[in-house]
């Protein structure tokens, strides 16, 4: 979801950087007179610039109590309130929360970070079978198993059939994009299986160990480890621009939430900003609780902020964007980078309908948390201007820099729709359309059936109840879907042919601006004889 939207990979606001020997800013040492009147300014500034309904915000100091505070509506046209206790699904950040429980496993000695993983889970397999003997627990969490962007994903977003046992069969099916360990690729696939380790090797399933282990003893109240378990009225809504021309343009909408548990490793914890205030306290105190009992170690803690892989380099801020990182990595559940001259742990999540952020700079002993209720980028531009409010950074209109960035990208996806995506190609079917009719199957996602309906097509994806649809010739021997509004993005289905038969089906996303998760690009059905 890019554009005037964030997708999945959440606003990438990585890498590495070092603050050792860096003096704490003034506020942390004292209270920070008109902390309130600041935040209460850039929220006000981004929420009118962005049209946002309703945002929350915690700010974690060392040595005193978190600053919470929720800002508009839940949803739009109802009246009731964000507060510090409304809970939204705070997506990706979840990753850092199944890290920690691996940590805790190997500090148990029920685990190794780089003993392979067939040891624990012998079902186990990638497509190469070299890289199944390599593959180690740790290569579950840091993005570098080869596999391309959002590999799987049309799994679970929207919500499918699937099972975790079905995941563990894909996973061979998946076809890398590069060699192992060759470079970074964000994933949620691998995650889902890290959530099926803990199960094995703790006993408990990964939603009872996030509860009993770390939800609990945090006083996390709010907090469920998935979206199917929230029993409270106060949730923030989904919302989401819908076109037209295409998904992240238009007039924002409310919109259904759309992903099912079988994400919850990956993405399914469901908070507050008072419950992820206290996530982030443990993690600024390295695993310790206040009283002294610990979740888990210093070493532990260091491990999972430790950068494994190499997000990307440039040569630091510019104009348009004065806290680009020199260096981004990715560590075991966390972002790590500069920022302003620290190093900033970060997360972001995105979910149909809402993006979050969550980020901490230890070397102030200082921590983020903001949640939106849309899929615009408006959290990680709240998130970057109170950091410079808080760092004492000079001053930088961050409303203006994310709405130029915004309306660059709308420019940009509106020059490839104008260049064909948008209208249909040149070209008609080739055959009768009853000859485009059958079922078709994809090794690692499963089945489509195509049908004839009336004097068109419909088209079916077995395990997606959501993606049915008719089908609209869209040129030679191809068609488009038609999904309802708020369903996920359409598709583009071009069939090849040969000797007057149908050989083989493929498929990508209609829009420019289509999330990665929508990976249709990656299936390659044949038909089911």
């Amino acid at each position: 979801m890019s554009g005037l939207t964030i997708d999945r990979r959440g606003a990438l606001a990585l890498g590495l950087g070092s603050a050792a020997g860096l003096a704490l800013p003034a506020w942390a040492q004292t209270p920070a007179p008109g902390l309130d009147i600041a935040v209460d300014a850039i929220v006000a500034n981004f929420m009118k610039a962005f049209e946002t309904p309703g945002i929350a915000v915690a700010i974690v100091r060392k040595g005193q109590a978190p600053w919470l505070k929720g800002y508009g509506v839940r949803t739009m046209g109802k009246p009731d309130p964000v507060d510090a206790h409304t809970r939204f699904g705070i997506a990706s950040n979840s990753k850092a929360f199944t890290g920690a429980a691996l940590g805790m496993l190997v500090e148990e000695k029920k685990l190794g970070w780089d003993e392979p993983l067939v040891n624990y889970l012998p079902e186990f397999r990638m497509a190469d079978p070299a890289v199944t003997g390599m593959f180690t627990v740790r290569d579950l969490l840091v993005h570098r198993s080869g596999l391309p962007l959002g590999a799987g994903d049309l799994m679970y977003f929207p919500q499918s059939s699937a099972d975790t046992a079905q995941v563990l069969r894909a996973l061979r099916f998946l076809r890398p994009a590069r060699g192992f360990r060759a470079g970074y690729d964000y994933d949620n696939i691998l995650y889902i299986v890290a959530g099926v380790l803990i199960e094995k090797m703790s006993g408990l399933s990964w939603r009872d160990f996030i509860t009993t282990r770390i939800l609990q003893p945090l006083g996390m109240a709010d907090a469920v480890p998935s979206r199917e378990l929230l029993r409270t009225p106060n949730v923030a809504g989904r919302h989401a621009r819908l076109g037209p021309p295409a998904r992240g343009m238009g007039p924002m909408q409310v919109i259904q939430p759309d992903e099912g548990p079988l994400i919850d490793a990956a993405g399914g914890i469901n908070a507050s900003v008072a419950d992820v205030a206290k996530w982030l306290e443990v993690q600024l105190a390295l695993g310790e609780l206040p009283g002294g009992k610990r979740l888990w170690s210093k070493e532990t803690a260091a491990e999972m902020w430790k950068p494994q892989v190499i997000v990307s380099s440039s040569d630091g801020g510019t104009d348009a964007n004065p806290a680009r990182p020199v260096m981004a990595g990715y560590a075991l559940g966390w972002f790590v980078q500069d920022f302003r001259g620290r190093r900033l742990v970060s997360h972001s999540g995105g979910l149909s309908g809402q993006v979050t952020q969550t980020a901490m700079v230890p070397s102030a002993g200082i921590g983020i948390v903001v949640l939106s209720n849309v899929e615009d980028g408006v959290s990680g531009g709240i998130r970057n201007a109170i950091l410079d409010h808080l760092l004492g950074a000079p001053a930088y209109d961050w409303v203006a820099s994310y709405v130029a960035r915004n309306r660059q990208a709308q420019e940009e996806a509106m020059a490839g729709l104008a260049a064909g995506e948008a209208k249909p190609p040149e070209g008609s079917p080739s055959l009768p359309l009853a000859a485009y009719a059958g079922r078709y199957r994809d090794a690692w996602y499963g089945d489509i059936v195509i049908t004839a309906k009336g004097k068109g097509l419909a088209i079916a994806f077995v395990p997606t109840p959501a993606f049915k649809s008719r089908l609209e010739p869209w040129g030679t021997d191809t068609f488009r879907t038609r999904f309802p509004a708020g369903a996920g993005e359409d598709a583009v289905v071009s069939f090849a042919v040969a000797d007057g038969k149908v050989t083989g089906v493929k498929m990508k996303a209609l829009s420019p601006l289509a999330d990665f998760s929508y990976d249709f690009h990656h299936l390659d059905f044949v038909p089911v004889r």
